[in-house]
């Protein structure tokens, strides 16, 4: 089982990931990205994404190391290691990936019927700015790129198998339980 879940920086993809890891204990695991961005936070190495150097990075593309990678903005990189895969496949256990949607649709091109792939909405543009001025940990002009990104990234909305729109948090958990429980019959 691999499941996808994109979304728009800000609609809430991380919460919902955080929630099947909670709802579904020792099932999925959440595929780790590799990524040239510095950590935000308290963000560790290892734990929310490989932290690497650009050239780094690029030496990585140069060996075949990635299944997918994109360079989301000039000079940030985000990738998805091969050996990622294996390691949780070789576990038993499902795939979770929290990715840009860009990758989640090279992802669902490369693993076809086999991916579940859910496209997490924002209610509106107005709510997704609301959401990242909140976060205060972001630049005003990271901002509007987000912005401008997303508005491109909801028009590939319709490509995901699935679009849930995350207006209010537990309404969008327990459709993104539905999705996965009615495609895969599993069970909490």
């Amino acid at each position: 089982m691999i499941i996808i879940l994109c979304a728009p920086s800000g609609s809430g993809k991380s919460t919902m990931v955080k929630h099947l890891l909670e709802t579904y204990p020792g099932q999925y695991e959440l595929s780790i990205s590799a990524t040239t961005r510095a950590p935000r936070g308290q963000e560790q190495h290892g734990k929310e994404y490989y932290f690497i150097s650009r050239e780094n990075f690029e030496q990585h593309i140069a060996n075949q190391d990635f299944i997918e990678y994109e360079q989301v903005y000039e000079g940030l990189y985000y990738g998805t290691f091969k050996s990622e895969i294996e390691r949780i496949q070789s576990a038993g256990r499902t795939i979770v990936f929290d990715i840009d949607v860009k990758g989640g649709l090279n992802l669902k091109r490369i693993f076809g019927d086999k991916a579940l792939a859910i496209f997490i909405a924002p209610p509106s543009v107005e709510e997704l700015s609301r959401r990242l001025h909140g976060r205060g940990d972001t630049s005003e002009e990271m901002i509007q790129k987000r912005l401008a990104k997303a508005e491109i990234e909801m028009a590939d909305a319709p490509h995901f198998d699935h679009i849930v729109v995350n207006d209010n948090l537990d309404t969008a958990k327990n459709e993104l339980d539905k999705l996965i429980e009615d495609r895969y019959a599993v069970r909490r």
